[in-house]
């Protein structure tokens, strides 16, 4: 009975120590390492638009480009912009990445801009996803900088891959989709809402 009781204590104790030493962001992290493509926060691609009167405070930022130079909010002023967070071993972020260069391409004319925020990568692998896939914008790298993520974490989980933010002309949250875009009808249409409310805006 003595050594059945031991057992069940050293038992409990495993399990216990093994919560207290796992997470979601452990399991995010290990998926990471292992270069798999379940890497990401998974969401089915649910769209939020978020009224105008209900938007927060802009997002202000500053980071490093995949090509080193410095990229920030400031220089997007009164435009809107598409952030959109990924990194190269995420399958839906490959997936949707046609798609993202796709509307970039189309809504050029309404004066938009679209920014990456690779969340993992350094610059080498970076550049080859932007290569392959034919993404012509520009991604700010994330890894190991702490303003950066600070930054932007008010506003997306900077774990999560991917995710959407359409940003409005005075760089307020306008929409967010969380997980892989199947549509670029649903992002053109977010960005020319925000290319509009802000011209609209302007006239009054």
């Amino acid at each position: 009975m003595k050594r059945r009781l031991v057992a069940a204590v050293l038992a409990l104790g495993l399990a216990a120590g093994l919560a207290a030493c796992s997470s979601p962001n452990d399991d995010l992290a290990g998926q990471y390492r292992d270069g798999d493509n379940k890497g990401f926060i998974s969401g089915d691609g649910t769209t939020t638009e978020i009224p105008e009167a209900e938007r927060g405070a802009p997002i202000e930022f500053t980071g490093t480009a995949v090509d080193g130079s410095t990229i920030s909010s400031a220089d997007y002023a009164g435009k809107p912009l598409v952030l959109n967070f990924w990194y190269a071993q995420c399958g839906p972020c490959r997936a949707e990445a046609p798609l993202l260069e796709e509307v970039y391409t189309d809504t050029q004319e309404v004066g938009a801009e679209f920014l990456g925020v690779n969340i993992y990568d350094g610059p080498e692998q970076a550049s080859a996803f932007e290569q392959n896939y034919g993404i012509s914008y520009p991604s700010l790298l994330m890894q190991g900088d702490g303003e950066l993520k600070l930054a932007l974490a008010a506003s997306a989980s900077v774990q999560a891959a991917p995710t959407t933010l359409v940003l409005d002309t005075e760089g307020r949250v306008a929409a967010r989709i969380v997980g892989q875009l199947r549509d670029a009808g649903i992002l053109r249409t977010l960005v020319e809402d925000a290319a509009k409310a802000g011209a609209g805006a302007g006239s009054s």
